[in-house]
């Protein structure tokens, strides 16, 4: 026998993965301003392979960039929905109209406890009572009461529900209302919240617990959902541990930890995560052979002698798309194309460095992946002054308070003490910010209440 939500999954007209990144961009305003692809609209973009000397790219344009790609690739390979079970659907977006699969409620139902009772009071009360979950009570006749459940199903030709608290009997048994009885008052009727197929949530929208809620009420067991995109992490470094204390000139892995619970925070579906040794074949082999949609790789994209990103990228003949962003900490990050549908973003080894990476390149690839609306921007002025680099923005952890935010401390490319006590990080224009001034804002995704607080 076929499921609820199998059926509706069936009957339903799915769209495919560009139609829904479609519609989540026509619902959250104009595209951001920046370079776009040749044959595009719009300037170029400085698309380059991987041999040439170019400039750095500008903040804003890295991260239109990385849209723009994940758009790229939906279009090039028209990835299908997927069919998933509730419980793995958090944090999806819909690739198929939700519709109700039956009325809500289905039945007219007892909105509180108390009495479903028929015409005026008093009323004689039946030995019997109605719970919730059984099948359709016998039909009422007028001056007949019977004790109700919250939730169970009113009995035929009921007037109204008399709540516990508003209802006393007398010394014969009888029930007396203690103030007026309104008809229909505290019944729930059959299709208040909808009718079978009425839409309940358009293409787009995010599976939040409250959909999942909705949708098992309406009669899905599954969702037709925009797939997680698939990450593999290569850590690159002969200097890295993964356990015990830093000695002999080694130090702890801080990115191996980190990095995958925070991708799938970003919605993406961690698969492998390697450590790998200063070896470029091994680095060859490692990105040649990932099927992953995203390659993310830490350390290992400056021009040092075991710095191996940039020749395997010539070597595979892969194009950079962005090489370098006008961003501190986090310059020497990259982005790069493998195949129409499959990237690589290179992260800067030191800790910071690669969050300001991980939000800058990955953090716009994912999300337009999985067709997952843009966050609105939003600023808040800065409590104190905050030091800019001459030429670039600045990305600098900081906690909210009020209606401000406050800087931190320990936030070197190098240190992780700032970001660890951040709820978001503030983007600080070229020369630095005064106090008072408004600074726009990147929420961590655990510190927002939101969708990304889901690790699973």
């Amino acid at each position: 026998m076929t499921s609820p939500g199998t059926r509706a999954d069936a009957e339903t007209e799915d769209l495919d993965v560009e139609e829904a990144l479609a519609l989540v961009r026509d619902s959250s305003g104009p595209a951001r301003p920046g370079p776009a692809r040749p044959g595009g609209h719009g300037t170029p973009a400085p698309h380059h392979p991987a041999d040439s000397h170019h400039r750095a790219t500008s903040w804003p344009e890295a991260r239109a960039t990385a849209e723009r790609a994940a758009r790229a690739a939906a279009r090039a390979v028209r990835r299908t929905p997927v069919s998933v079970p509730l419980d793995a659907a958090l944090g999806l977006t819909l690739a198929a109209p939700l519709a109700a699969l039956t009325d809500l409620p289905s039945f007219d139902t007892s909105a509180m406890d108390g009495w479903a009772v028929a015409g005026p009071g008093p009323w004689t009360v039946r030995d019997e009572g109605v719970l919730a979950g059984h099948a359709e009570p016998v039909p009422l006749t007028d001056g007949e009461a019977v004790r109700i459940a919250t939730g169970a199903r009113v009995p035929p030709d009921t007037t109204a529900v008399l709540r516990t608290e508003h209802g006393r009997t007398d010394e014969r048994g009888r029930l007396h209302p203690t103030r007026d009885v309104v008809h229909g008052q505290d019944i729930r009727p059959r299709g208040q919240e909808c009718r079978s197929g009425d839409q309940l949530l358009p293409v787009g929208t995010l599976a939040t617990p409250a959909v999942l809620g909705l949708a098992a009420a309406a009669g899905y067991d599954t969702l037709t959902a925009v797939p997680r995109p698939r990450v593999d992490v290569l850590v690159l470094g002969d200097e890295l541990l993964t356990e015990g204390l830093p000695h002999d000139g080694l130090i702890r892995d801080a990115l191996g930890p980190m990095l995958p619970p925070w991708l799938r925070a970003l919605g993406a579906e961690v698969g492998s995560v390697r450590r790998i040794g200063d070896d470029a074949k091994a680095v060859h082999r490692a990105v040649t052979t990932s099927d992953a949609d995203l390659i993310v790789t830490t350390g290992g994209t400056a021009a040092g002698p075991v710095d191996h990103v940039h020749p395997t990228l010539r070597r595979i003949g892969a194009e950079l798309l962005v090489d370098g962003v006008e961003v501190r900490p986090g310059h020497p990050m990259l982005l790069a194309r493998l195949k129409d549908d499959q990237h690589l973003v290179g992260l800067p080894g030191n800790p910071l460095a690669a969050v300001s990476g991980l939000l800058t390149l990955a953090e716009p690839l994912l999300r337009t992946l999985a067709a997952r609306p843009a966050p609105e921007a939003y600023t808040l002025p800065l409590r104190d002054a905050v030091h800019g680099h001459p030429n670039d923005t600045r990305l600098v952890p900081v906690v909210l308070r009020g209606e401000g935010a406050v800087p931190l401390r320990y936030n070197g490319p190098a240190m992780l003490r700032g970001i660890a006590a951040a709820d978001a990080l503030a983007v600080v224009p070229p020369g630095g910010a005064g106090p008072g001034q408004e600074a726009e804002l990147l929420d961590l995704p655990w510190a927002t209440g939101g969708i990304g607080v889901c690790f699973t």
